[in-house]
């Protein structure tokens, strides 16, 4: 049996007032039988760790893992002056957009993206603000040792091309 906190009167559910020590901004949370904190977001739950304060070895696993795939590595490399939709990231790396929208969760989970919606788009820009330690050491080093790497030249070309497109044009579905 999960252990109870009280709330909704479901096994391990409360309202984020009865977990208000563990920072927890979400309606509900959940306690893992291996006693780990987990929030309630949409239909699913996402590990709320790092407003928990856990450690910064966890914080630099998740940005290695993050920057572990070449196409995180050109979307953050992307996202370094401008804020774009997945749309555009979808035309740049040429990606399904499914396959992108999964590379842009694990970096925002890893804390590296910020994003916001309007309207039917969501919009995804570097998390300068809310960084790490780790993700800001991380992003300082992406842009230090890619800074003349020759795709990121093609990429930052055809992005100008990209974001004076519509995003009517590219957001077709």
């Amino acid at each position: 049996m999960l252990p109870r906190i009280g709330g909704c009167g479901q096994p391990a559910c409360a309202p984020a007032a009865t977990v208000r020590a563990l920072a927890v901004r979400s309606t509900h949370a959940y306690i893992s039988p291996g006693g780990e904190l987990w929030e309630r977001v949409g239909a699913g739950f996402k590990d709320a760790r790092y407003r928990r304060g856990w450690t910064t070895v966890e914080a630099f696993v998740d940005v290695a893992k993050a920057l572990s795939d070449p196409s995180r590595v050109r979307i953050l490399c992307a996202l370094r002056d401008r804020e774009l939709c997945v749309c555009q990231v979808v035309e740049l790396l040429g990606l399904a957009t499914s396959t992108v929208s999964k590379h842009m969760a694990i970096l925002r989970q890893a804390r590296l993206l910020a994003s916001r919606k309007d309207g039917r788009w969501v919009h995804d820009r570097r998390a300068e603000d809310r960084l790490s330690t780790a993700a800001a050491g991380a992003t300082a080093w992406c842009d230090a040792a890619l800074a003349g790497d020759a795709a990121l030249r093609d990429d930052e070309a055809r992005l100008r091309k990209i974001v004076r497109t519509p995003l009517q044009e590219l957001c077709r579905t």
